[in-house]
């Protein structure tokens, strides 16, 4: 996939990340423009086009100050790589209005590793400059739907770099897979999947690809939801008859209902500190987010005053606003809920957008919507400044998709 920055910060901060130094002309990776690509994408960075820099140092002892500063130019990150093909990575961001060096490391790598360490890279200076913890280093995953030559349709399960590069399928099947949500130390993935002709839900390990069905059966397996520490699974289940809220126990396999009414009770979210679960449900007459305090069980509702139509909470990783699928007169878009203040902002202005995902950053939140070729993918800051296109690949619709966790 590749990302497509359509709306940024109204002034985003100028940098100039300098081509890296390296004497060996076989480097697999370009490290500084991977680091100049993800600073645009997050729509809070201007980098300066390698055309108009009037230097190229590697050092900080190389730079002229005094011409950048005649550039307007604030900050700028110079850096090596290693002689031997990538085994490290050395860079410096600098203050040019100080001339003080703001932070500076040399990394570990190798060549199979150099975009990871450009990514962390990356990472450091977005947390240098902008106070919060960088995501480019993280990974999504997401279902791809390709219409075959009979007319059947071919679904996978894949995963990638936050900038869609390095995919890698998990599961191929002629059924659909939905749900796909990762784990907190992002070694495995839950997913739902019709293969049997029912929904199940399995959980994947990432390095190995050995998946286990854990909840199956007659009636609905689905909505697969992590605990924050790992070890329990919420869902929607309906093999008592009616969709209900499940939590499943992955150590002895044992099933808590969580939820009792009539309604269609579905799509479960944990609080960040694992002790509520959020849920939809339509008990109210209409479909609104609700919440269940899993220690009494007790359910109040979360939407009020943000219309008639209020589903597929997400709580944001710090627990204070949560993300849902909102519908008015002009379509489903996403909103953001500020569960303090009660305050409530529609972040996207597109007509059919699904599955709302938090950063583990907690900046922004990718989502599906409809784009030209059919359903694709698209990620917006929470107070909706920021806002990307991510272009699906030619024949494919991408839909469904999970933001992992920061990676160990």
């Amino acid at each position: 996939m590749e990302v497509v920055v359509n709306t940024s910060v109204n002034k985003p901060l100028p940098i100039a990340v300098v081509p890296f130094k390296t004497s060996d002309p076989n480097v697999p990776v370009d490290v500084a423009t991977v680091i100049r690509n993800d600073l645009e994408r997050s729509g809070r960075f201007a980098p300066m086009p390698v055309q108009d820099m009037i230097s190229r140092p590697a050092d900080l002892s190389e730079i002229h100050f005094d011409d950048w500063r005649r550039l307007s130019m604030p900050h700028m990150v110079v850096g090596k790589v290693d002689a031997g093909g990538g085994d490290s990575v050395e860079f410096r961001l600098v203050d040019v209005y100080t001339t003080r060096q703001l932070t500076g490391y040399r990394l570990d790598s190798a060549p199979a590793r150099l975009r990871f360490t450009a990514h962390q890279i990356a990472d450091i200076i977005y947390e240098q400059l902008l106070g919060q913890k960088g995501a480019f280093a993280t990974r999504i995953a997401y279902v791809t739907v390709r219409k075959l030559a009979d007319g059947r349709k071919q679904y996978r399960l894949e995963i990638a770099d936050a900038d869609g590069y390095n995919p890698q399928v998990l599961l191929e099947s002629p059924q659909p897979i939905l749900s796909p949500a990762w784990s907190p130390d992002g070694g495995r993935i839950a997913y739902v999947s019709f293969e049997g002709h029912n929904s199940a839900v399995y959980v994947q390990d990432i390095a190995t690809g050995r998946r286990e069905a854990v909840a199956a059966g007659e009636g609905l397996n689905s909505a697969p939801a992590w605990s924050p520490d790992g070890t329990r699974l919420a869902m929607t289940r309906s093999a008592e008859g009616n969709p209900e809220i499940y939590v499943l126990s992955l150590a002895d396999r044992r099933f808590q209902r969580v939820t009792n009414d009539p309604s269609i009770d579905t799509e479960p979210a944990w609080s960040p500190d694992g002790s509520r679960l959020a849920f939809s449900s339509d008990r109210g007459g209409q479909p609104q987010v609700y919440e269940t305090d899993l220690a009494n069980l007790q359910v109040r509702r979360i939407t009020f005053n943000a219309g008639g139509y209020n589903v597929r909470p997400r709580y944001s990783p710090d627990g204070s606003l949560m993300a849902m699928v909102h519908r008015d007169d002009s379509g489903d878009h996403i909103a953001v809920l500020n569960l303090k203040t009660g305050q409530y902002n529609i972040v996207t202005d597109t007509r059919f957008d699904e599955s709302p995902s938090f950063a583990p950053n907690g900046s922004m939140i990718i989502y599906s919507t409809t784009g030209a070729g059919g359903t694709e993918l698209a990620a917006v800051s929470v107070d909706g400044r920021v806002r990307q296109r991510l272009a699906s690949p030619p024949g494919a619709e991408v839909r469904e998709p999970a933001w992992g966790p920061f990676r160990k």
